[in-house]
């Protein structure tokens, strides 16, 4: 979703998802004083679901019953805007109710074809294809960070290789603190393409927070990239990725040179190891220094000297010592992007339909459960998500998320609390 697009989404959509179980909806809904204190008590717990607007009070307005699913639906009036109130057990465009849908979408994160959801779970495919599409709809980082202080700091990035009806494509991706914050559809890897896919993210984090830089990115040194993020974010500390560095002499090495390429690793992994700029820089040289004693191939030689050559890059980490030295996070989670794009054998429609498809996909990936282990492991955070924020408004996963996106995302917490 390009700049306009986002801004079109945040106009059009006035809906406030709040969390409500049916049976407490059903017995307030029809009553306006009993369900403006519902309102209230959400007001002050969750201030930052509702539009900045409701510190001036707001007014009941109407109430109508769904054609879709015979449910009253009330609205609000806020200034001169009417806003619906949705029920978190109701789905977006009142498509289906929550329980009944969300373990079949809870499948998607394991990439579970549209027609074994239909199987499965009922519907048709096209059913369970736009439900992911919708979400898509929604501010990734509007929606996974709930305060507008935890957007991360340092960040990651990286392009994944994709096709759109055969046409090469790239899908532009920024990670931080374990979520997909990112994930934007570029034609080509050129620098302004790619910058105008990585200002969706910009735009989505400075709607939230309009003061927003990040302090750091990781990239893997691909000029275009690096022009892009300085062309967005004048400030940020542009990290290359020592991994890559790693992975370009392992990919041409390792079978060919097995017993020069595991001196060459552990001497390269041990300049990573250095404790400070002064002795990284002496453990470079020194590594250049027995590559051209040893006559090391030029597989293992030529990235070592380029390290060399742009040490610079590298070494402004230390600065940092929160930043990300390499690619790890970004590349987990895009192992997970890669296995997904290949089983739904990449994109088939638009662009725009892709593009929805691939932030539905991401906010699937940002809200789902972990496995119990990791949960345990992880002192009861069930998702990405919930790890950043510390905090869920539902225990029930996709409530969760379709609370997160109230507003879809797009909103920001009043200045003065409702008292």
């Amino acid at each position: 979703m390009r700049k306009a697009d986002v801004q079109s989404t945040h106009r059009s959509n006035k809906t406030i998802c709040l969390p409500f179980s049916q049976q407490d909806y059903n017995a307030n809904v029809n009553d306006p004083v009993n369900f403006r204190k519902c309102i209230d008590d959400r007001i002050k717990l969750f201030p930052e679901l509702f539009p900045p607007e409701i510190t001036n009070g707001y007014q009941m307005k109407d109430i109508y019953i769904s054609k879709k699913q015979s449910i009253m639906i009330r609205r609000i009036q806020i200034d001169d805007t009417a806003y619906t109130i949705r029920p978190s057990y109701l789905m977006p465009y009142l498509t289906g109710i929550v329980d009944e849908i969300e373990k079949g979408l809870f499948m998607r994160k394991f990439n579970v074809p549209f027609w074994a959801l239909s199987y499965a779970f009922g519907k048709d495919p096209m059913y369970w294809y736009r439900i992911e599409q919708s979400i898509g709809r929604n501010s990734i980082v509007g929606t996974t960070i709930k305060n507008s202080d935890d957007i991360p700091e340092h960040l990651g990035a990286d392009e994944k290789h994709t096709r759109i009806l055969g046409d090469k494509v790239y899908v532009a991706t920024t990670v931080g603190n374990e979520c997909i914050l990112g994930a934007s559809i570029a034609k080509d890897a050129g620098e302004q393409s790619l910058q105008d896919s990585y200002k969706v993210f910009k735009d989505e984090a400075q709607y939230l927070n309009p003061a927003y830089t990040p302090t750091s990115v990781n990239i893997d040194g691909w000029k275009a990239t690096r022009n892009a993020w300085k062309a967005l974010f004048v400030s940020v500390v542009i990290i290359c990725c020592f991994l890559h560095v790693f992975i370009k002499i392992r990919d041409r090495a390792k079978k060919k040179y097995k017993d020069i390429f595991d001196q060459a690793a552990s001497k390269l992994w041990d300049c990573y190891q250095a404790e400070n700029k002064t002795t990284f820089s002496q453990r470079i040289r020194r590594l250049i220094e027995w590559c051209q004693k040893n006559n090391m191939p030029s597989v293992i030689a030529n990235p070592i000297e380029k390290l060399r050559q742009n040490i610079a890059a590298y070494k402004v980490a230390y600065d940092h010592p929160n930043a990300h030295r390499t690619s790890n996070m970004v590349d987990r989670l895009m192992q997970r992007m890669d296995r997904h794009l290949f089983n739904t054998q990449y994109f088939h429609g638009s662009m725009t339909a892709a593009e929805l498809s691939i932030r539905g996909w991401t906010l699937i990936q940002n809200f789902a459960p972990y496995n119990p282990q990791t949960i345990k492991k992880l002192n009861g955070s069930r998702s990405p998500a919930e790890r950043l924020n510390q905090s869920r408004y539902h225990n029930n996963w996709l409530h969760n998320l379709l609370i997160s996106a109230s507003l879809g995302g797009y909103r920001s917490p009043p200045q003065i609390p409702i008292q």
